[in-house]
């Protein structure tokens, strides 16, 4: 018995040795893959666990495509200046790897221009594109091709459209390019440096070109459950055919499920799992993507949890038969709650741990070899 035990003892220093080399491995940035050459970065905003849980409970714990996850971990949220973040600090830290203050938008708390990814992809010769259910010019596309100082600076924001080479970019916003108190048509301007810029689906879904602008509403694109239809699974499918085109080197893009968000702030559960149902859709045609193209690794995330859903029992009474759930809010706005982190593909291995969120663009950046 005590030689079972001493064998014990030292398998488990073993094994423990092996899982401390293999951490401290990934905190030195060491075990990148050397084959990945395609990053699609997805983020639910508002997309907590609990949000996730309530769509599988809803739809009788059918499997969602976020199940096919190889890998998965959970992210810090927390912005500069408060426990709580709001999407444009989460943004700028998921885009450029740093912490910013609450409602800054590609800046440091010293409001410094911050580097994000896709510029970063960009200088390195990758494609890129960014992809929204709410508007191009909302916080958290905003944080990957913009350096203001306010959230709220919307039409500034999109003047980054002409200020960077960005490939691909769909979503709402539209008001914020043609109706404009400086007098600009920025879709006009953009279609002189070389852009096609449409207002349909069909006409996303019917290009054939190499740079891409979509304005398919004013503001914000419509919820799911207001008709939105199958726009950002099919968005995103044509986001990659044209990005993998576009460049040998590879490519990055950025994917929002941005409405997410929306139904937590409304505290209604309809909106929060139609619209994570959709985000799932275009999940799934990331993995796949990654399936048919080796070398692309999917990262899915959120920038924060909304609403502080929980899922208690219909009834309190354990013993009896299903009782069924409810879906309830502690909040209508954000809250402090780890955020789930899904890996698929080439490099997936190197998200399975907790981070902060700041920790996940500075890693894509490495499995890129970004400069």
């Amino acid at each position: 018995m005590k030689r079972m035990t001493k064998h014990l003892f030292v398998a488990a220093i073993i094994v423990a040795g092996l899982v401390s080399a293999d951490y401290g491995y990934a905190k030195k940035n060491k075990n990148v893959d050397p084959e990945v050459k395609n990053v699609i970065f997805m983020i639910g905003d508002g997309m907590g666990l609990a949000q996730v849980a309530a769509t599988t409970v809803n739809q009788g714990y059918k499997p969602l495509n976020l199940e096919r996850a190889q890998f998965i971990g959970l992210a810090k949220t927390y912005s500069a200046n408060n426990r709580v973040t709001d999407s444009a600090a989460a943004g700028t830290a998921l885009a450029t790897g740093t912490k910013t203050n609450n409602g800054a938008i590609g800046v440091d708390p010293d409001k410094q221009p911050v580097k994000s990814i896709l510029e970063k992809a960009e200088e390195n010769g990758l494609a890129t594109g960014l992809v929204a259910t709410y508007s191009v010019t909302n916080a958290t596309p905003a944080a990957f091709i913009a350096h203001v100082e306010s959230r709220n600076m919307e039409e500034q924001i999109a003047e980054y459209y002409l200020k960077t080479d960005v490939d691909v970019f769909m979503g709402g916003g539209k008001k914020f390019f043609t109706d404009r108190k400086d007098g600009r048509d920025l879709t006009e301007e953009l279609e002189d440096k070389g852009y096609t810029m449409v207002y349909e689906l069909d006409d996303i879904l019917s290009f054939k070109g190499d740079r891409l602008g979509a304005l398919l509403s004013s503001n914000a694109m419509p919820k799911m459950i207001e008709g939105r239809g199958d726009y950002l699974p099919l968005a995103t499918g044509k986001a990659l055919e044209i990005l993998q085109k576009n460049s040998d080197k590879g490519f990055f893009i950025m994917v929002e499920g941005s409405q997410i968000d929306s139904g937590g702030h409304k505290k209604d559960a309809s909106v929060v799992i139609s619209e994570t149902v959709d985000f799932d859709q275009a999940v799934g045609v990331a993995f796949d993507f990654a399936d048919r193209n080796p070398g692309t690794l999917v990262v899915v995330t959120a920038d924060h949890e909304t609403g502080g859903l929980s899922i208690p029992s219909g009834k309190p009474d354990f013993s009896l038969p299903d009782q069924g759930v409810k879906y309830e809010f502690s909040t209508g706005g954000h809250t402090g709650i780890f955020v789930p982190i899904y890996a698929y593909g080439a490099g997936a291995e190197n998200f399975s741990r907790i981070m902060e969120n700041i920790d996940i663009p500075h890693l894509l950046e490495q499995l890129l070899k970004l400069k």
